[in-house]
């Protein structure tokens, strides 16, 4: 009856992120998917925030990205499938080559500077996306060899930030520490009993 209830409760916050972001927003697939983009960027921004300064070098194995890697990995992305679907970067953010995801992703540590480059690029995401017609959403680019329209292009977008929030979630947890609106909804559970 728990797991019942947690799923429950579970769609009810994705249905009501997303209607709030859609209902000052308009309406169609944009507006969906800019609340949707927003619903993934607080769970991450939430979760960033939950862990220790000190471990944000931390990584299960030398193999994989560290938690500031991962961080900084999404924010990083986030400009360059933009850069993909046509849109113009920001001044200041230059993607060239590969060696760019890298050096970004290893240029800090600090959680100040990762939140700040999360929320730029966030925030960019959504305003480009909310730029966009829906005949730019038809336009056809080529994404990694592979021809697309620029929707299914966001849509990869989405699904590359619940990607690395679900490796998130995992690195916390093996750290000892419980997502945010996790430990909300036991508090209220506990409350309920």
């Amino acid at each position: 009856m728990k797991s019942l209830s947690r799923a429950i409760a579970i769609c009810v916050l994705l249905v009501a992120a997303g209607a709030a972001v859609r209902a000052e927003d308009g309406k169609g697939f944009r507006a969906d998917l800019i609340g949707q983009v927003g619903f993934a960027q607080k769970q991450i921004l939430d979760l960033e925030n939950a862990i220790p300064d000190g471990k944000m070098a931390w990584r299960p194995n030398k193999e994989v990205r560290s938690i500031s890697e991962v961080y900084s990995h999404i924010a990083f992305a986030n400009y360059l499938v933009l850069k993909f679907a046509g849109v113009t970067l920001p001044e200041g953010i230059s993607i060239a080559s590969p060696e760019d995801a890298t050096k970004w992703e290893k240029a800090s540590t600090d959680k100040k500077v990762i939140r700040e480059q999360l929320v730029k690029s966030f925030e960019f995401v959504k305003s480009s996306i909310g730029s966009m017609s829906d005949a730019d959403l038809e336009n056809m680019v080529d994404f990694f060899g592979q021809k697309m329209t620029v929707r299914s292009v966001l849509l990869g977008l989405l699904s590359h930030m619940h990607e690395h929030l679900g490796q998130s979630i995992a690195y916390a947890r093996m750290e000892g520490v419980v997502p945010p609106w996790t430990a909300a909804q036991k508090a209220a559970e506990k409350a309920m009993k």
